[in-house]
This record gives structure tokens, C-alpha cells and sequence, in this order.
């Protein structure tokens, strides 16, 4: 079976790995990246529009990174805010790893990279709050495991804190901002580039 980029995976070597270079919101960034997750030889065109539309986030708080890959967004923002407490969480090994190695690089000391499932769980039980949501989400989960995903974590924002998504139009943005809607997450488009909707989310009301 091919491997897909969402699912728990740890490759028996290392021979993939090739440093990326590019540069978000001013930041010159060298970040390592593998073929074994997604995006693997470049900057994805969802993540490079919500880096780039996104409003500027805040100087500290804490915030989450849901489906971090290899890193993009989360090293991103721990350059912006680096007094900032940054959750970085994924549910693929490989991808967390890489997330660790290019936090390091690029002097991210404030971003903690902790698995999916863990860090739902101890986000509830110590009645973690979340400022900012930042996210690619993995569409092609399917809609329900995504719509679960996102309901789990969106419900962990803070009164006053704000989740900003990335989604392809043709993949279903528009439908995902009226069923946060109808969940209780106020929710609208802020931007849309390049076929990409931009997504700003409320905590719910």
C-alpha cells in the first residue's frame, strides 16, 4: 500500500532527506524535509498562502500548530513570536521528528512537538487553552475524521483566541465554513488566492 502522508509512519533510514530553503513572512528558513511525508521536496502552495495571509499573530500566548508536517508553520510562527509557547502535533513519526531537527535549525526553542492523540489528552486534562490555531488540514483523511479532529481542537481555543485554516476551494472550503458555522464556531473566508480559501474560526459561541 502507498504510504500516505497522515498516518503513523517511521522510515527504517534516513537517505531521503534533502534541506529546503525559503523564506516566510521575512523569515529566511533552511528546513530539513523527506519524501515520506507530505510535502516532501517543497513549500506546499496551502501552507504558503495561510503563511503569507494570515494576520500577524500575537506576541505571546499559546499556540498550535494542528498537522504540523515538517514544521513550516510552527517554525514560522516561533520566529514571529518567540515569546509565544508553541504546540507543534502531528500523528506521523517521521513528520515530528523533522519538526524537531528543523525547530533546532532555526532556533525555535519555544516549540514543543508532542503527538496527536498525547497531546489532545493533555491538553484536556490540564485545561490547556489555545490563543491561536494555525492549519493545514488533512482533507484527505475524509470529511469525518477531519470534521473530528477540528471539532476537538477548535474547542480548545480561548475566548478571545482565533484558528486561521487553509483549505482548497475545490476541496470542499466552502461547505467546512458553513458546518463550523453550524457547529457553534463562528467562521468566515478572510482571503482566497490561488484556488485557497483562508478560513478565520471563533472560539464557540
Amino acid at each position: 500500500m502507498e504510504q500516505q502522508y497522515f498516518s503513523d509512519h517511521t522510515p527504517a533510514n534516513e537517505d531521503d532527506l534533502r534541506l529546503l530553503t525559503f523564506t516566510a513572512r521575512g523569515h529566511d528558513l533552511q528546513m530539513w524535509v523527506s519524501d515520506k511525508v507530505f510535502s516532501g521536496s517543497r513549500l506546499d502552495l496551502g501552507t504558503r498562502q495561510l503563511l503569507a495571509e494570515a494576520p500577524e499573530p500575537p506576541a505571546s500566548g499559546r499556540f498550535l500548530d494542528l498537522g504540523c508536517g515538517w514544521g513550516p508553520i510552527a517554525v514560522t510562527l516561533a520566529c514571529e513570536s518567540p515569546d509565544a509557547e508553541i504546540w507543534a502535533v502531528d500523528v506521523n513519526t517521521r513528520a515530528m521528528d523533522l519538526t524537531i531537527r528543523n525547530a533546532a535549525v532555526n532556533g525555535g526553542a519555544n516549540i514543543h512537538v508532542i503527538p496527536a492523540p498525547d497531546a489532545l489528552e493533555k491538553a484536556r486534562a490540564e485545561g490547556t487553552r489555545f490563543d491561536l490555531i494555525w492549519s493545514n488540514p488533512p482533507v484527505r483523511v475524509g470529511k469525518e475524521a477531519m470534521h473530528a479532529m477540528l471539532t476537538d481542537w477548535l474547542s480548545l481555543l480561548a475566548e478571545d483566541g482565533r484558528a486561521y485554516l487553509v483549505v482548497q476551494r475545490n476541496l470542499g472550503a466552502d461547505s467546512l465554513i458553513a458546518w463550523l458555522n453550524e457547529q457553534g464556531f463562528p467562521s468566515a473566508k478572510i482571503a482566497s488566492k490561488k484556488g485557497y480559501r483562508i478560513i478565520e474560526v471563533k472560539a464557540r459561541r
